[in-house]
């Protein structure tokens, strides 16, 4: 069996508080996109001689790590801790870039738990799904309906985001992915932690027109200091058109939302990551 893991975006990120348990507490929209992995799933014969039950290949895009830590393969000992699942093949076609705050981990996660659900006959439901994929990162509970959600906590409180869908209806968005990777560690190691004046899912409800000066990426303060080629990608997309840029996430990815299909990406970011569709 087959599926597609797609990427997101962030509209807006607040990092509004530190938590007990040495993470943080936040708001933000998870928007996804149709930029996309492929994941596919087969039934390993039982003769033949693998050691692991997950026996993972991954091609396209490279990815550090063994194979055996990737969270596919975790959300695969996750499931079969509970139930109890046939040795599989995995086959993981990466396109989505890594650490670029585009979430393709946590989707490809995601979507694992789905379509063992699915395959093996598990009937989970979606509220469960969302459970089991809390447990492997903050926003892979996001992936398993992947429908543009209000974040909060530390990413897996999903409450339905009520207007960004409507909003980019016949939009175009670019993505821009330099050969920068920030990590997580890196890009909270900076952040002051602050309420923001209005939440981004009620910024996101408005007209388009009113984000560039009311909707937020905390991370971008810090990460465009110590990287300010994102902060030169960024105001590139403005003059290329976009009427919203932002850094996606922790980064280092850069989006823009336009009005008309930004072709020249390929062009103007030759040595980049370069991405663009309708949405």
């Amino acid at each position: 069996m087959l599926t597609f893991p797609c990427a997101k975006i962030n509209l807006g990120l607040n990092i509004t508080s530190k938590r007990d348990d040495g993470y943080h507490n936040l708001e933000t929209v998870f928007y996804p996109i149709p930029l996309t992995d492929v994941l596919e799933i087969k039934r390993m014969d039982e003769d033949f001689p693998s050691e692991y039950a997950c026996d993972l290949k991954i091609t396209g895009n490279s990815i550090d790590g063994d194979e055996q830590s990737n969270l596919v393969v975790k959300a695969y000992q996750l499931l079969a801790a509970d139930f109890t699942l046939p040795r599989i093949h995995t086959h993981l076609f990466k396109r989505i870039p890594s650490q670029a705050g585009l979430g393709g981990g946590s989707s490809d996660a995601a979507f694992m738990i789905r379509l063992l659900d699915e395959r093996f006959r598990l009937n989970l439901g979606i509220a469960e799904m969302e459970r089991y994929a809390a447990r492997l990162g903050s926003d892979c509970a996001f992936f398993i309906t992947a429908e543009p959600s209000f974040a909060t906590g530390r990413g897996e409180i999903l409450e339905p985001a009520d207007g960004p869908k409507g909003n980019l209806h016949e939009y175009y968005i670019g993505i821009v992915k330099p050969d920068i990777a920030i990590s997580t560690r890196e890009a909270f190691a900076h952040i002051t932690c602050r309420q923001p004046e209005k939440s981004c899912r009620d910024i996101v409800r408005q007209p388009i027109s009113t984000w560039k000066d009311e909707l937020i990426n905390d991370f971008e303060a810090s990460v465009f200091i110590a990287h300010p080629q994102l902060s030169r990608i960024k105001q590139r997309l403005y003059d290329l058109g976009a009427v919203y840029a932002q850094m996606s996430g922790s980064g280092s990815a850069l989006f823009g939302i336009f009005q008309t299909d930004p072709q020249q990406l390929d062009q103007e970011f030759g040595d980049c990551f370069t991405f663009s569709c309708k949405l």
